[in-house]
């Protein structure tokens, strides 16, 4: 059975290129993957345009369904389980799949050419097979010996059964998914705003962000906010304001958003896409808020040097997923540090680019 992989997070454009160079590594490597469908729900591996808009939330999507991701990015470096260069190299990509396949224990499958269809005796003459027969010794006519050749009968060939040969595999074009709306958090990256904008839904309270003074204006309290980071946001639903609107009211540090939205990225699962054995530490003492009073416990528990998630959360007698989204908090804030096997990490996908 071949192994399954899609592509998603990019353009059109980029995906129809990296569609046909699939076709071709594939071939190369031993024809062991085939594409999967817009919904990828039955690929085991998926490619992602890390460099795109919305790269950094299909990552963390699919890292959360449990997918192996494979960045496509310029970057020398990437938190995606597997990375493809850009710009693409056709024998990397090969290389690339061929490696995948051989981890996952999937063999090169060969195209057996097609059988050829059987032929069918004519049938033969009476007289031909008079003159087949021996000659009659003493009168009598010996009966043929079990191997004989002569043709079957008519009867007998039509129902002898031969192989159908298989269809030819037909080509299936992949249709480009759609591109995903930005979220709340992927406007609130450094870059992605100019100036100041206004964003309010339904009943909820108005949002002023000022992307330049790296500032927001809103409710003292953060939970209010929490529905605005459960839905896509259109560029249109963010209303520009003038300096004069923004001057008439109090600012809070951006960060507390940026802080927010790490928070509720992983629900209760560290997006960093490292191990479990990964350790976290904080760097300096963060802003816990009055809204969160577990946090206390946890930014004491982390204080005190790297730990892994299941250690913090036993230190700080709070449940993993707590500490989890804890981190990533903090982690996007640049509070927090990541460490493996003693090397440090940077915080990546969608954390990374909250962090700038």
């Amino acid at each position: 059975m071949k192994l399954k992989l899609g592509m998603t997070g990019m353009d059109g454009q980029t995906q129809a290129a990296l569609t046909e160079a699939f076709l071709a590594a594939n071939q190369a490597s031993g024809n062991r993957f085939e594409l999967t469908s817009a919904d990828h729900l039955d690929a085991e591996f998926v490619v992602v345009d890390m460099d795109s808009l919305y790269g950094p939330m299909s990552f963390m999507q699919l890292h959360n369904a449990g997918k192996h991701v494979i960045g496509y990015t310029q970057a020398t470096r990437t938190q995606s389980d597997s990375r493809l260069a850009k710009p693409l190299d056709h024998g990397e990509f090969a290389n690339l799949l061929g490696m995948l396949a051989d981890q996952r224990g999937a063999r090169p499958v060969v195209e057996e050419p097609e059988p050829a269809p059987a032929t069918v005796a004519p049938p033969v003459a009476q007289e031909d097979v008079a003159a087949l027969e021996p000659q009659s010794l003493g009168g009598a006519t010996p009966a043929p010996a079990p191997d004989s050749h002569l043709p079957p009968s008519p009867a007998v060939a039509a129902s002898v059964p031969h192989p159908t040969p298989e269809p030819e595999p037909v080509a299936v074009n992949v249709a480009p998914e759609p591109a995903r709306l930005p979220t709340l958090a992927d406007w609130l990256a450094p870059g992605a705003l100019k100036g100041a904008v206004a964003f309010q839904r339904g009943e909820g309270p108005e949002l002023r962000i000022h992307a330049d003074r790296r500032e927001y204006q809103g409710p003292a309290g953060l939970k209010p906010l929490i529905a605005y980071f459960d839905a896509p946001v259109a560029e249109h639903e963010l209303r520009p304001l003038k300096d004069a609107d923004w001057q008439s009211g109090q600012s809070q540090p951006l960060a507390r958003l940026v802080w927010l939205a790490g928070l509720l990225a992983g629900n209760g699962r560290v997006i960093a896409g490292l191990p479990d054995h990964a350790h976290y530490q904080l760097t300096k003492w963060p802003q816990t808020e009055r809204e969160y009073p577990k946090h206390f416990r946890i930014a004491t528990a982390m204080m005190k040097g790297p730990a892994t998630v299941e250690q913090i959360a036993e230190a700080a007698s709070v449940p993993a997923a707590d500490v989890a989204d804890f981190v990533n908090a903090n982690l996007a804030t640049g509070f927090a540090a990541a460490s493996v096997d003693g090397a440090s990490v940077p915080a990546p996908g969608v954390l990374g680019a909250l962090r700038g």
